[in-house]
């Protein structure tokens, strides 16, 4: 209690107040939480703050098999605790209560190994027991465990109900089957996986989840279920599950809790059978704002100029999976008021923005980009936003866009900012019409985020740091940190991303070079020289400030 009150979380006077409704102080802290003048999580910190221990939020983590295994459940509902980590003489364990030095050594005696302690809240332990655990008389909901009770039978049932349903026959929605495929989906939101790949093999099929830019190898259901996994998403997408020749798209709707995700599908045919990927769209997680990007203050206001300018064209450059379409977003929520108009031209539209009109391409009726382009500049609009140039047409009705007075905003898949000049004048845009339209390019790269629970003081060697261009003799007062690994990060290290930039501003001087039509190597060396700053020079200085690893920069600006 003292320690919540030295927290300034509570006041003596609210303990006071309380005590005079209960006899004990776990009482108190009860009706404290319950007039909601104290929260949950405020007490498991203080908690950890007071036993020296670190905060663990169970919910943003996906438990490996084997450590769920290693714990029996009839320990961890007496003991109320979750195993988290696994070595081969240590288990780290989640409680609630860390002072409880009755139940941690309990625990060591059950366990038979050294038992380390993180600190989690009663709910997140109470969700975490159910999930991996099950309820008193339920069946643990987990992948591996519905697996395990999936027979063959029923995979014939499941296989049969998957074949007719596209003559209308109704699927039991307790079928063990599409009971594991939603929990396939349900354990990537909650790994904050960005992609689910389920990907046939020659005696195996594997799911990998795509978290923080990472593929990672989770539970997968065996060989003999693959062809009714699939069957069952292509159902789901509205696919035609008895064409497995051609690739197919589609989407699903599913429920996270409280939450509704869509769900991008992609179905292309491989030499063991049909691969799924498909792409988690959470319209809720979407963080949009130029500041949750990655820019430091000297950049965003640099951007912030040019995305406020009139007229002219704004390209964002990178290989796909690298944030441009957040980013595009970003500058569109960031510009979005009443008095402007706003269309924007998708394949396909990933989020539904308000205030803003969306276009969805479709090339099978004739929608294509060029075509919606052509269209939306009927409808008056101030800034247009084009999801990709892909060729001239596309190209030249945007320059045109931009010359006769509107802010256009694109993507193009090249590998820096200046490329994309070259890039424009090889589809067949005229050298002086890039020149006269274009306002800036930035390339960008997505780098993880060290994670705030784990992360401390790093040193490096020299050459890992002149890999990156930093010389350590003239870096002054360096914050160089590293994630441990913990709970928070599923023991990465990293917890989310966030973007590294190399914005070249189209000016007098780069005007004539374009003109001129000088090599992209010129180019590039000249906006050096101007004052832009490379990927990997960005990179460095978010080491050097302590929010990446020299490690992520090298991977993400290998072409540097």
């Amino acid at each position: 209690m003292d320690t919540l009150i030295d927290m300034g979380l509570i006041t003596q006077e609210q303990v006071d107040e309380a005590s005079g409704e209960v006899t004990d102080q776990s009482g108190v802290l009860d009706v404290l939480v319950a007039k909601g003048e104290l929260f949950d999580e405020s007490v498991t910190l203080a908690k950890a703050t007071h036993a020296g221990l670190e905060v663990v939020e169970l919910d943003a983590m996906q438990l490996d098999d084997a450590v769920i295994s290693a714990v029996p459940r009839n320990i961890v509902k007496r003991f109320n605790a979750v195993p988290i980590y696994l070595s081969d003489d240590s288990v780290t364990m989640a409680m609630s209560d860390p002072t409880d030095l009755e139940a941690i050594d309990g625990l060591q005696v059950a366990v038979g190994k050294q038992v380390e302690i993180q600190v989690a809240s009663d709910r997140e332990i109470q969700s975490a027991i159910k999930r991996y655990y099950g309820g008193r008389d339920n069946k643990d909901d987990s992948v591996s465990k519905m697996i395990q009770d999936i027979t063959e039978g029923e995979v014939e049932i499941a296989s049969m109900g998957a074949l007719e349903a596209d003559t209308g026959v109704t699927v039991d929605a307790d079928a063990p089957i599409i009971k594991l495929v939603n929990q396939i989906i349900i354990d990537a939101y909650r790994s904050r996986a960005s992609d689910i790949h389920l990907e046939p093999m020659q005696h195996s099929f594997r799911v990998r989840y795509r978290i923080d830019g990472v593929c990672h190898i989770v539970k997968s259901p065996p060989k003999s279920l693959q062809g009714t996994v699939i069957a069952r998403l292509k159902i789901e997408s509205n696919m035609s599950i008895s064409e497995k020749r051609i690739p197919q798209d589609g989407r699903i709707q599913c429920d996270v809790g409280d939450k509704v995700i869509d769900l991008r599908v992609s179905s292309v045919p491989t030499t063991h059978g049909e691969s799924i990927v498909m792409r988690i769209l959470d319209k809720d997680g979407l963080k949009l704002g130029l500041p949750t990007l990655g820019f430091f203050s000297d950049d965003q206001q640099t951007f912030e100029k040019i995305i406020s300018l009139p007229d002219g064209i704004l390209l964002v450059t990178g290989p796909t999976g690298s944030g441009k379409t957040t980013t595009l977003y970003s500058c569109l929520h960031f510009i979005n008021r009443p008095d402007r108009k706003i269309i924007t031209v998708e394949d396909p539209v990933e989020y539904q923005l308000a205030g803003i009109n969306q276009v969805q391409v479709n090339e099978t009726v004739g929608l294509t980009f060029a075509h919606a382009l052509r269209s939306m500049l009927r409808q008056s609009p101030n800034v247009v936003m084009l999801g990709e140039i892909r060729d001239l047409e596309t190209a030249t009705i945007a320059i045109n866009a931009s010359l006769t007075g509107h802010l256009v905003f694109s993507t193009l898949h090249t590998n820096d900012a200046p490329s994309a000049v070259t890039r424009l004048i090889d589809i067949g845009i005229k050298p002086f019409l890039v020149a006269s339209s274009t306002r800036a390019m930035m390339a960008q790269r997505l780098v993880r985020k060290l994670c705030p629970k784990c992360t401390g003081p790093h040193e490096y060697t020299e050459n890992q740091l002149r890999s990156i261009g930093i010389d350590p003799v003239a870096v002054q007062e360096p914050n160089y940190q590293k994630g441990k690994g913990c709970g928070n990060c599923t023991g990465t290290g990293h917890r989310g991303r966030f973007g590294i930039f190399e914005i070249f501003v189209v000016e007098d001087e780069a005007r004539k070079l374009i003109y001129d039509k000088v090599p992209a190597s010129v180019l590039r060396k000249a906006a050096r020289e101007m004052g832009m700053k490379t990927l990997r020079e960005d990179g460095a200085r978010k080491v050097t400030s302590g929010l990446t690893t020299v490690e992520e920069v090298v991977r993400a600006t290998a072409n540097d």
